[in-house]
């Protein structure tokens, strides 16, 4: 099954938002919201803070790089899971679409490890058709939400690449992340994995194809993925949207 259509209007999904989006999410019980650091700086600064308690609880701080992190031209969007209290239950943020093989983190991932020539090619060989890279994600520690909350983190690539006008969403993780990532259609990309952040890790690489995603998602996950951006097609009347800045 080949999907020709994943966004509604490509000009108005060019540009970043001057305010968020968000809306009720059924498999977590919690609002979804994606918006930029820029439109909602109190928000991302609860989601930097989240994921630097995440990063932390979890040893592997040192792979957060919040200088990176904390320079908002690193993220053009970010999605967050709120609950009924306000507080954020998980998030991840996006970066691109990336001009060289060099912005992607996967890059420092793999460097010095077999399948680091493989990496940059699959990188180089997709840049043309809009690369955006998922970082950061994170989840508290609520055993009664976690996979609903992977099911709604999985599905962040697809808004992320009709606001952002790209073909292609890349991320890294562990298998376990992956796995769980896997029934939106992301597909685990043919490279040895890397020990990265350290050796109790195995990172490998996912692939998100806006085109043909739905040959390998699940078919909750489909539908969940058209009525997302539905909504987000719906709200963009209601909210401003600016060109992409030269530095972004």
């Amino acid at each position: 099954m080949t999907v020709s259509q994943l966004s509604i209007d490509r000009q108005v999904f060019a540009s970043p938002l001057d305010a968020g989006i968000s809306w009720f999410d059924s498999d977590t019980s919690c609002t979804v919201v994606v918006s930029t650091p820029a439109a909602d700086p109190a928000l991302w600064a609860d989601f930097v803070d989240g994921a630097a308690r995440s990063y932390h609880r979890h040893g592997i701080e040192h792979a957060l790089d919040m200088g990176s992190l904390t320079d908002e031209a690193n993220t053009q969007l970010f999605h967050v899971v709120v609950n009924d209290a306000g507080a954020i239950m998980a998030g991840i943020r996006a970066k691109g679409p990336l001009e060289s093989p060099e912005e992607s983190h996967a890059i420092v991932e793999w460097a010095g490890q077999p399948g680091l020539d493989t990496v940059h090619k699959m990188l180089s060989d997709r840049l043309p058709f809009g690369v955006v890279e998922m970082k950061t994600a994170w989840m508290s520690d609520d055993p009664n939400r976690s996979r609903g909350i992977s099911n709604t983190l999985a599905r962040s690539p697809f808004t992320t690449m009709a606001l952002l006008d790209a073909q292609f969403v890349v991320a890294t993780a562990g298998s376990h992340v992956l796995n769980r990532w896997r029934t939106s259609g992301g597909v685990v990309a043919k490279v040895p994995a890397t020990p990265y952040p350290d050796d109790r890790y195995r990172t490998k690489m996912m692939w998100w194809d806006r085109s043909t995603f739905a040959n390998n998602a699940d078919a909750e996950q489909v539908s969940k993925i058209f009525n997302e951006l539905a909504v987000v097609a719906g709200q963009l009347d209601h909210v401003g949207a600016r060109a992409l800045g030269t530095g972004l």
